[in-house]
């Protein structure tokens, strides 16, 4: 069976990881989000995989390739041109990139498949195709229930007593809301459905199709099922989905590496001496990162691979990214260090740079730092744990 994966956005939500690192890259405990889509589809016979990208599309094609070693078949559609010997990403929207696909050859030949390429899903597929199949569907939307105070967050789906699709809310207030059904990002298929996307132009699959496909009448159906739906497609949500797989709350994404003492997790060859290092779990440190004595690391947090959490610094319910050198006295409470950038959990940032706080929180492959000066050492003592409080 066929599938696509959404891919081609740029993911302005979850700036600034996005700066660098297409959505679908974003790695949850160092494995990108894409590769657990591709094991569900796996799974469920969905082996025949296209994927659109346009922002840093070769981030994307270079990790996945073929998609021979997931046990599938993967081609990419390039949704962009080239200017002056750039390359511009330039986006068809979700339906507009389903569209350039079939008119370049028809792939799309029978029930088929569309996720979005950023969110952990533990869908049962198979009974989705079943279902969609049973009504006789052109057009299938995966539901799921959230609380009242949750909806308007969401795109709401308003349904008759068949399921059949009646109208949308885009994130409405609570007051106003006609359903606590949401629009998970999730759809199915029938080749017919080219027949309502117009080529060659921008055209959204939520905001522009399915509007469409109520207005005359199709045969279009929600389905309201009960899994695990985890979204990144904000700050805030990456940050919540880190922290679920850390406290366990996640059955499709186990904690890699070796659990050392309850609760504390290591890649290969962590250097830290952990009777000498205040640790309270649960916590993922990568591999070839360094932990001094005197540190304190209290969970959930990760650590990512070759980073270095210097003597007195204080990790506390943060996300530490690759190659981050966290200095001596620094303090960091639910916080992401993204490169340069410093991220609170609700998505605020700065940048460290142009603070001049480099010399805090830098890339541990530095080899300029050198001893910091006794001014250097008063202003960390003075910003201490109100270092990364200030945001912009």
């Amino acid at each position: 069976m066929k599938a696509m994966i959404l891919a081609a956005g740029k993911g302005t939500r979850v700036q600034p990881i996005t700066h660098v690192i297409p959505k679908p890259m974003i790695p949850i405990l160092q494995k990108p989000v894409m590769e657990f889509l591709l094991e569900l589809l796996k799974e469920h016979g969905f082996t025949e995989v296209m994927v659109n990208v346009s922002h840093l599309a070769e981030e994307i094609e270079n990790y996945f390739r073929d998609g021979q070693r997931f046990g599938v078949e993967i081609a990419y559609s390039f949704e962009g041109r080239i200017e002056d010997g750039e390359l511009i990403g330039d986006a068809l929207g979700s339906a507009g990139g389903l569209k350039k696909i079939q008119d370049f050859q028809e792939f799309f030949d029978d029930t088929f498949v569309v996720l979005c390429g950023d969110a952990l899903i533990d869908l049962d597929l198979s009974e989705a195709v079943k279902s969609h199949k049973e009504k006789g569907a052109l057009a299938t939307l995966i539901t799921k229930k959230v609380s009242k105070e949750q909806v308007s967050s969401y795109g709401v789906v308003v349904t008759d007593k068949e399921n059949r699709v009646k109208a949308f809310q885009e994130k409405p207030s609570v007051e106003n809301a006609l359903s606590d059904m949401i629009n998970t990002g999730i759809y199915l298929f029938e080749p017919q459905i080219f027949e309502h996307i117009p080529s060659n132009k921008p055209f959204d699959i939520g905001s522009d199709l399915f509007p469409k496909l109520v207005e005359i009448g199709a045969p279009f159906y929600a389905l309201p099922m009960d899994f695990e739906w985890v979204d990144i497609g904000k700050v805030p949500d990456y940050w919540k989905a880190i922290r679920s797989v850390l406290l366990g709350d996640l059955r499709q994404v186990d904690i890699p590496g070796k659990e050392v003492r309850p609760g504390v997790f290591v890649g290969l060859n962590v250097a830290a001496n952990w009777d000498k290092i205040n640790v309270k779990g649960p916590i993922y440190v990568g591999g070839m990162s360094r932990i001094e004595d005197g540190a304190t690391i209290i969970g959930p947090s990760m650590i990512g691979p070759s980073c270095c959490i210097c003597e007195g610094a204080t990790i506390d319910n943060s996300i530490i990214f690759d190659y981050s050198r966290i200095g001596s006295g620094v303090q960091l409470l639910e916080k992401l260090v993204f490169g340069r950038y410093c991220v609170d959990k609700n998505g605020d940032h700065f940048d460290l740079q142009e603070a001049a706080l480099d010399w805090l929180i830098t890339d541990a492959r530095r080899q300029d730092l050198g001893e910091p000066s006794p001014q250097q050492k008063a202003m960390a003592q003075l910003l201490g744990t109100d270092l990364i409080g200030a945001t912009n």
